[in-house]
Order: C-alpha cells, then sequence, then structure tokens
C-alpha cells in the first residue's frame, strides 16, 4: 500500500472530499476487499458500515483527510484504508487532490491483516 509521508499532505480539504465520496458512494476510485474479510463477513453489512463511517477525530485522522477508520462489525475487527496511486499504479500520486492524476484505492481488510 501506499504509505503517507511524514507531512500533511496540501489540499486537505478537497483530498477529503474526495475520499469522502469514494467511501460513501463507492465511486471516484476502486474498493478491494481482501479475503479475509469476505470468509469471515456478510461483505453488504461491511460495505454499509464503511459508507456509514464519520468516527472520525484528532486520534485517527491528524491530517483531517478521512483516509483510514476503524470499526467493529459481526465480532471481527475491520480496517478500510484509502490510497493514491499514480495513473496505472505506478507509484504514490504526486498530488492526491487532483482526481485526474490520482487512482483512489479503498482497501477493506481484518484489522489482523493490517
Amino acid at each position: 500500500m501506499a504509505e503517507h509521508s511524514e507531512t500533511p499532505l496540501k489540499n486537505a480539504d478537497r483530498i477529503r472530499e474526495l475520499n469522502d465520496q469514494l467511501r460513501r458512494t463507492f465511486t471516484g476510485g476502486a474498493i478491494c476487499i481482501t479475503r479475509g474479510v469476505c470468509e469471515r463477513c456478510d461483505t453488504n453489512a461491511v460495505l454499509a458500515a464503511v459508507q456509514a463511517f464519520d468516527s472520525f477525530n484528532d486520534a485517527n485522522d491528524p491530517w483531517r483527510e478521512h483516509d483510514f477508520g476503524a470499526l467493529e462489525l459481526e465480532g471481527q475487527t475491520l480496517f478500510w484504508k484509502i490510497d493514491y496511486y499514480a495513473p496505472g499504479m505506478q507509484g504514490g500520486s504526486p498530488d492526491p487532490a487532483d482526481p485526474r492524476i490520482t487512482e483512489r484505492i479503498l482497501t477493506i481488510m481484518l484489522a489482523e491483516d493490517y
């Protein structure tokens, strides 16, 4: 997965808007659900929980980009994470605020798989 840099990204408001769009509507990027989630959980319930997630705070969203969340569902701890890739998935995006040069991937996984 693409990693965050050590400093907050420019344009956090625009990045947050694009991340929220992907998470809430599943448009503007791709969704990846790991095998563990598919085997242990009702994927429709998982998708609905990710869409409804709004528990952002200073501890889990210090840069205000809404790019990560953790939730409990069906006895499982799940993480979801949005990463930003350059077109063609060749490295990280040079500007995650620009959807023309960013491929967003929302990955939903079991916490134990992170």
